[in-house]
């Protein structure tokens, strides 16, 4: 009888892990029958813990309790920072919102000039000045300028808006825009808020905008709105990143500085059992199972896959606990089946890293990342091509 180790991933512990192994075991009974499939986890025994119930966190803002204390009361620094944050990820998203509130648009007297043909004359007077108007947020405000003038959202958002309105939503698209583009960049400077919020100003009124203290109406408005959707969704973020906090990351950084006694564990099981058995590992699970069977022969093991895993990554960037770039894999680790989805952020290859060692085989969810990362063990395709490939 075949038997299949399973190795976890970061960040889970019970319940989560009986009821991710009992789908693992159906997923693959369904392609098979007679499979022994036992646990490694190693979650409860080795991972992480914050031995000081959380004191390292940092507090909530506007709040001295820690993050593990409970939701503060909204800051509305945060609020703004959060808007911002939804812009830097769609510099228009804040044109569409005043676009799908415009309605019929009313009669001009013959040969007056529209809002649209207006804010387009201001966009390129304004690219016509190069960078010198953003220069602290870097190059690009010209073409920046110009795709805003030929964007389709521009026509129905001008004429929802009056023009001072139109100019300051235009003048946060393009700061967006421009930090947006600095951030893909992977650039190493960004400038602070009170930065970002004087650039957008100076653009604002080169636009058509009143001075910072007149009246803004609707303006202010628009941006509140969206900053107090989107701080209920930083907050959600936050949450979820304190948990990423403690345990997954925890996980990951004990395991790479205290790998010992994972590998320990999942060797010690593999020794008790009859051949042939395969080890799949989730994650930092394939992390585990790659760097054990690399330190040791374990003659009982005929297959090691990796599903969603960093172990190429670790490789290939020279912090693999038990092997180091440029050295190939040693001739006692067996065939290995490397799957990833190709939306999946944390899935590497490692094909070209160990060639004729590694089957890189994408298999696909349809979920986007960070979903794809977790959404392995309830595709039907990963049991199939594990039990494609079992000795």
């Amino acid at each position: 009888m075949t038997a299949v180790v399973f190795v976890h991933g970061t960040g889970v512990r019970e319940p989560g892990f009986t009821a991710l192994l009992e789908r693992v075991r159906a997923g693959l009974a369904a392609q098979r029958d007679g499979l022994h499939v036992l646990p490694c986890y190693w979650g409860a025994a080795h991972g992480a813990t914050l031995a000081a119930g959380g004191a390292s966190l940092p507090p909530r803002s506007g709040t001295t309790r820690g993050l593990r204390e409970g939701p503060a009361e909204p800051d509305p620094r945060d609020e703004a920072a959060s808007a911002w944050a939804l812009l830097y990820d769609d510099p228009y998203a804040e044109l569409a919102r005043a676009a799908a509130g415009s309605g019929p648009v009313a009669e001009r007297p013959p040969g007056s000039e529209s809002p649209q043909q207006s804010i387009r004359a201001l966009l390129t007077a304004l690219a016509g000045q190069g960078d010198a108007p953003a220069a602290e947020l870097g190059p690009g405000l010209p073409r920046a300028c110009t795709d805003l003038a030929a964007h389709p959202l521009l026509g129905p958002a001008a004429d929802a808006l009056d023009p001072a309105d139109l100019a300051v939503v235009a003048a946060r698209s393009l700061t967006a825009r421009l930090i947006a583009d600095a951030l893909d960049a992977d650039s190493p400077l960004v400038p602070v808020g009170t930065t970002r919020d004087a650039v957008t100003d100076r653009i604002a009124e080169a636009l058509g905008a009143p001075p910072r203290g007149a009246e803004r109406g609707l303006r202010s408005y628009l941006l509140r709105t969206a900053g107090a959707v989107a701080s209920r969704a930083v907050e959600r973020r936050r949450r979820a990143l304190t948990e990423a906090t403690h345990p997954a990351a925890g996980d990951i950084l004990r395991y790479l500085s205290r790998g010992a006694a994972f590998r320990d564990c999942l060797r010690t099981l593999i020794a008790g059992l009859e051949p042939p058995v395969a080890v799949v590992g989730h994650s930092l699970g394939g992390i585990i199972a790659l760097d054990t069977l690399v330190s040791a022969p374990l003659p009982q093991v005929g297959l090691l896959v990796t599903a969603g895993s960093q172990g190429p990554f670790l490789y290939e960037s020279g912090s693999l606990p038990s092997l180091e770039h440029p050295a190939p894999l040693p001739p006692h680790v067996p065939a290995w089946l490397n799957l990833y989805d190709p939306r999946d952020l944390l899935g590497y290859v490692g094909a070209e890293l160990f060639p004729g060692r590694v089957t890189d085989v994408p298999v696909d969810s349809g979920q986007p990342f960070p979903a794809a990362h977790s959404a392995y063990w309830t595709n039907p395709a990963v049991y199939r091509h594990i039990v494609d490939h079992l000795p």
